[in-house]
């Protein structure tokens, strides 16, 4: 037997086609035959070649016997993939209204178009506003999601006004984000947030049919009235101030490179092919615009070959979704996506601060109330931040978010990337504990994690080079959910 040899179970295997995936505790990855793994199992890596032998070493596929400073090198390369986690919340998201005058069938948050008791309180919004400094992450992301934000613009103004006073003190790194159909955008509105370096995230489902038919709006204008929108935003806020995403429906399927192509002839610079959600009216609706997740794996794969054409032609367009798979196994440093956290981001990297009074764990999870569940409730706004994580709700969702304690994953060769999600689940099977490969989230994550193996395994420099940079996000990448 080898002096590197496994102690205690360092790495996993995945059968990847003829070949399999290695991936270590570390989250390095190598590709072996299945003499190779094998030898490898039985800790014979004398029989390798030299270059082999280095990468197994090098990415703490083995560990030495003798010396600890490999041990030590591991648990700090782990620790660096939770750095998200351990620094407290970093993303406060306050939906200061649920008001849309949108009627989307997917909507996730089952808004409203009357104002009347779908507003959060000046009481409750300057608690919030105090609230997020409780934590001790030194770079706070204030996103306001609604409804739409802007039809409360007098309430986001007020919060971003609150939070710069006290950051004077504080000295914080900010930055501001607001999802929004930018319907409601005016000189005034961009002039103020010119002013606060304010980000705008919007909708854009598509060519001007696609959008208008998911996203109508009295006079079917809603495609047109969005690019106006966003033509103000680019002229006064600057062209990378306002970001778009996707969602997709049954609508969709037949569309993928007509949706990219959109996107590029909007100049966007990024698109997130993201999958219907079952949350609010999508959850009502999945009759009308629900897909199998086979019809999703399709036209994710044709909207990304697409996404390819185009880099390839000199424009640049960034899949956000490969961007989260591929900073998950390229990179070293997480970018904080919430869903694919162990133990979970929800509560811990990020809090909700809703309309009705109430904190919650995630953007999801509040949507999740919209429908009559609340389980997920952690506390009322203004609630010191040391109670809401010591919740008994907290340590449930923490609980069912622990991969190596988790049946599904124990011995899944990706969950050093992937994680449970017990918002998901509990929306799906009114059960946080629910069986984990049963899961749309694991079944969906599984498959995107195979598919960029794969592409990995086979990708041209070229690609591979694309791949490197899409790894390298320039901010924490999270799911921005409708209100946009």
């Amino acid at each position: 037997m080898d002096a590197y040899a496994v102690e205690t179970q360092i790495y996993w295997i995945r059968k990847l086609g003829e070949d399999n995936v290695a991936v270590s505790r570390a989250g390095d990855h190598i590709f072996l035959n299945s003499s190779q793994v094998s030898a490898l199992q039985q800790g014979q890596i004398s029989e390798f070649s030299f270059p082999l032998q280095a990468a197994l070493k090098a990415g703490n596929f083995v560990a030495n016997r003798i010396r600890s400073g490999s041990r030590r090198l591991l648990a700090s390369r782990v620790e660096a993939r939770r750095e998200t986690i351990t620094a407290g919340p970093s993303l406060h998201i306050i939906v200061p209204t649920l008001q849309c005058v949108h009627s989307c069938q997917y909507c996730q948050v089952s808004r409203s178009l009357s104002d009347n008791g779908h507003t959060m309180t000046r009481e409750d919004l300057h608690a919030a506003c105090d609230s997020i400094f409780e934590s001790g992450s030194p770079s706070l992301t204030v996103e306001f999601q609604g409804g739409d934000p802007l039809l409360r613009f007098d309430l986001v103004r007020e919060a971003i006004e609150r939070i710069q006073d006290r950051n004077r003190r504080e000295g914080r790194q900010l930055r501001f984000v607001i999802a929004s159909t930018l319907h409601q955008l005016d000189e005034v509105m961009c002039e103020f947030l010119a002013e606060h370096k304010v980000l705008l995230s919007t909708s854009v489902d598509g060519p001007a049919a696609l959008h208008n038919r998911n996203r109508p709006i009295p006079g079917h204008k809603s495609y047109e009235r969005t690019l106006s929108g966003i033509d103000l935003a680019r002229r006064v806020l600057g062209k990378n101030a306002v970001s778009a995403l996707m969602t997709t429906t049954k609508a969709s399927l037949e569309f993928p490179e007509a949706i990219v192509d959109e996107y590029v002839k909007l100049g966007l610079n990024d698109i997130f092919i993201r999958p219907l959600s079952s949350y609010g009216f999508a959850k009502r609706n999945q009759h009308i615009l629900g897909y199998s997740p086979e019809q999703f794996y399709s036209f994710y794969a044709r909207a990304l070959d697409r996404v390819l054409y185009w880099n390839l032609q000199g424009v640049e367009l960034r899949e956000v979704y490969a961007s989260i798979i591929l900073n998950k196994i390229l990179s070293p440093f997480d970018a904080g996506y919430v869903d694919l956290q162990s133990p979970t981001g929800a509560g811990q990297s990020v809090l909700v601060y809703n309309y009705d009074g109430y904190v919650y764990p995630s953007d999801e999870a509040r949507m999740l109330a919209e429908t009559g569940d609340v389980s997920l409730r952690l506390a009322r706004i203004g609630a010191p931040l040391k109670e809401i994580a010591a919740s008994e709700v907290q340590r449930w969702l923490i609980a069912s978010s622990l991969t190596e304690e988790r049946g599904g994953c124990r011995d899944c060769a990706y969950q050093v990337f992937c994680a449970p999600n017990p918002v998901d689940a509990q929306a799906q099977y009114g059960n946080m504990d629910a069986p984990v490969l049963e899961t749309e989230h694991c079944q969906r994550h599984q498959w995107l994690f195979d598919y960029f193996f794969d592409a990995i395994r086979h990708g041209s420099d070229a690609q591979m080079d694309l791949f490197h940079a899409w790894a390298r996000p320039a901010t924490p990448i999270r799911t921005i959910e409708c209100g946009a």
